[in-house]
């Protein structure tokens, strides 16, 4: 195994854990535990990990916030596979928002080059993918938040409130039972009402593992959403959160 991918592993392992052992992600990884000693110290450094007496933890608290870095190595296969179904909801000329975040990252890299579209995204990152891929790009300005890459403040709420999109591509950080979706930051979770107020279609793409998550701000309901797309099949108590909704599930697209 590579480094640079033992590495991921390794953040995602102690997040879906919720912190372990040097002696576990030895065994776990097939390698030794001065290698994963030498990995730890790296990603403390880089901010992915919190070292503990033995082993790491999450950085995130409850009710925090993961950075970038974080979530963009935690259950990529599964990212991966709702960007792939993502992207059939896009039709040729249609104006695309792209809400910032990791797994609307994936949908960006998905898109295909070949049936033109306009995308538009308060994510830099997102809309160099974009760039890099030929399509039309819009950005929306504003202040840059460090912790996500995203862009928000007056500039880019003022870009959103004059601007219409025929379908949004849109993250969360939590759904609760009750459907509200959540994020831990007022300035997104604004920018977040104005992508639904403004789009005509919203495809809300997200891991089960957001299902039952709470976060500080809530920026909307399931009722506002017409296409929730996910990675794994839904249990059984999941599925009762849509049933008074008019939202189309997809869901196990990664099994």
């Amino acid at each position: 195994m590579l480094p640079a991918q033992r590495k991921r592993d390794i953040v995602e392992y102690v997040l879906e854990q919720n912190g372990c052992s040097v002696d576990e992600l030895a065994e776990e990884m097939g390698c030794s535990k001065a290698t994963i000693r030498r990995d730890l110290n790296d990603l403390e450094e880089r901010q992915l990990i919190e070292r503990s007496h033995g082993g790491a933890v999450p950085i995130a608290s409850v009710g925090g916030e993961k950075n970038f870095r974080e979530k963009k190595v935690q259950n990529l296969k599964g990212k991966t596979a709702i960007a792939e179904r993502a992207v059939e909801e896009i039709h040729h000329g249609t104006v695309v928002f792209f809400d910032s975040g990791t797994t609307t990252m994936e949908v960006a890299k998905k898109a295909s080059s070949e049936d033109p579209f306009i995308g538009v995204t308060n994510s830099p990152l997102i809309a160099l993918e974009l760039r890099e891929q030929g399509d039309e790009v819009g950005l929306t300005g504003g202040s840059l938040r460090q912790r996500t890459l995203a862009l928000v403040g007056p500039t880019a709420e003022q870009f959103m409130e004059s601007s219409n999109f025929d379908i949004a591509f849109l993250g969360t950080n939590g759904i609760d039972e009750e459907g509200f979706l959540m994020t831990p930051n007022a300035e997104e979770a604004r920018m977040k009402e104005l992508m639904i107020e403004n789009s005509k279609r919203i495809v809300l793409v997200s891991d089960v593992g957001k299902l039952g998550e709470q976060s500080f701000k809530r920026f909307g309901n399931l009722d506002q959403v017409n296409v929730f797309i996910t990675d794994e099949k839904l249990s059984d108590e999941h599925r009762k959160w849509f049933q008074d909704t008019d939202v189309h599930i997809v869901d196990g697209v990664a099994v």
